[in-house]
């Protein structure tokens, strides 16, 4: 039976690390379903998916955790099952702006988790109004949309919802 592994590796960006963790994975007999990576400044962080049986598993976690303390890199893993491939068929380019309160991100982030659309990514930034010095929010996202779903219909609904919240945006379809 296959099992599946959760692995997050933090530290300094070096080039490289990808392709030992890979290595690694493949010395193990696990496949990598798939892998995440931003750099931030002079830091990474890297998220990947492996699958492999009971055995595979258990070597990758030895494995990739000697790498890490050799590159001086923090790691976490957890066991998991059942992961599919994210649906990036549908993706849409989400923003919005206005006065910060309390409440705004939970209310927008809600309103997506409940149509089973993903956020995939976030970038979040408060500022002041340089006229009337009211603390602002700005955000913009990359969603993705499950099939079936009409972005048309999603994006009539958002910005009805943004309405109710003071704020203006847009949600568009990316090609």
């Amino acid at each position: 039976m296959q099992e599946q592994l959760i692995v997050l590796v933090l530290g300094s960006d070096k080039i490289n690390i990808l392709s030992y963790l890979a290595a690694a994975a493949s010395e193990t007999d696990c496949n990598i379903l798939d892998s995440r990576q931003a750099i931030y400044g002079e830091d990474f962080s890297l998220t990947l998916i492996l699958e492999g049986d009971v055995g595979a598993i258990a070597r990758a976690e030895v494995n990739i955790s000697q790498l890490c303390q050799k590159h001086n890199l923090l790691s976490m893993m957890k066991r998991t099952k059942d992961h599919h491939k994210q649906n990036l068929v549908h993706l849409a380019d989400v923003e919005f702006v206005g006065v910060d309160a309390i409440g705004v991100m939970a209310s927008i982030t809600k309103f997506f988790g409940e149509r089973g659309i993903s956020i995939n990514a976030l970038r979040q930034k408060l500022f002041l109004e340089q006229h009337t010095q009211v603390k602002m929010l700005k955000c913009k996202m990359i969603v993705s949309i499950p099939d079936g779903t009409d972005i048309k219909d999603v994006a009539f609904e958002y910005e009805d919802h943004l309405e109710k919240l003071s704020l203006i945006g847009t949600l568009t379809e990316k090609h």
